[in-house]
């Protein structure tokens, strides 16, 4: 039987392509902090992707950025109709009204994926479209577990009650006190995470996109607590992200009626 086991040299590259592709470039270091390898062994990985042109390094400042060869890599990907000609619109009009970064993301697996996003000079992170968010520890997350169907909910949080992970702590506390965080943020309508990055502390924001009792996704903005406190961010964008929410799900009403009306097949994430 052939084996099934990872290659370990391939995963590690993948992990250093998708920090290169959470940022405007990052050196060896940087890089090597996020996935948790020797630095050497991220030198190597960062220079075998230069030599197969994925990566180039800035002379200008000795930091590593992704090149257009990796766009070529999603060139197979067929993206719902509704997130690019409904949703995208609508979180860029929201960005440039309140200048921090919003994204849409949706449910793959046990992971959240950013479908889309965009970007802002105010935070160093940039979060682009198949970057993947853990869901326990991210306001996008915990949106989505507290809103999504109950069987779907048990199932998930058994996988990372059984996972391991540092990110899925949680799940591993007393049922009672992830059930009593979860109806919290059902009953608030939005979630908030905090964590500290380069020594500034990054909050989270999200809200749910729901058609009747479906998710279609979740909207987050994210803003540097020490520009916007976090009591005050989430007065100022909630009801912001409710509005942009309430728009998407409108009009992919209107865009499933209209699909039925026409005959085509239904598609959502």
């Amino acid at each position: 039987m052939e084996s099934t086991r990872p290659i370990r040299a391939l995963v590690r590259g993948l992990d250093a392509l998708t920090v290169l592709n959470s940022r405007d470039g990052a050196t060896v270091s940087e890089v090597a902090q996020e996935i948790r390898l020797p630095r050497t062994t991220v030198y190597r990985i960062l220079e075998t992707l230069c030599g197969a042109g994925f990566v180039f390094r800035d002379a200008g400042d000795d930091r590593y950025r992704l090149t257009v060869m990796v766009r070529a890599l999603s060139g197979g990907f067929d993206d719902d109709a509704w997130v690019s000609q409904i949703a995208k619109p609508l979180i860029g009009e929201l960005g440039r009204e309140i200048a921090w970064p919003v994204s849409i993301s949706t449910a793959l697996g046990s992971s959240m994926i950013v479908r889309d996003a965009n970007f802002s000079s105010l935070l160093d992170e940039r979060h682009s479209a198949g970057y993947r968010l853990p869901i326990l520890s991210t306001a996008a997350g915990r949106v989505y577990l507290s809103f999504c169907p109950a069987p779907q909910r048990e199932t998930l949080i058994d996988i990372f009650a059984r996972s391991g992970k540092e990110e899925d702590r949680l799940a591993r506390a007393p049922r009672t006190e992830l059930t009593r965080m979860l109806t919290e943020i059902r009953t608030a309508g939005y979630a908030a995470t905090s964590r500290t990055r380069r020594l500034v502390e990054e909050i989270s924001v999200s809200v749910p996109v729901l058609s009747e009792d479906r998710v279609l996704a979740c909207l987050t903005v994210r803003f540097a607590g020490n520009a916007v406190p976090q009591r005050a961010g989430i007065e100022r964008f909630v009801p912001r992200l409710r509005q942009c929410a309430s728009k998407i799900t409108h009009s992919f009403v209107e865009q499933q009626a209209e699909a039925q009306r026409n005959g085509a097949p239904e598609r959502a994430a």
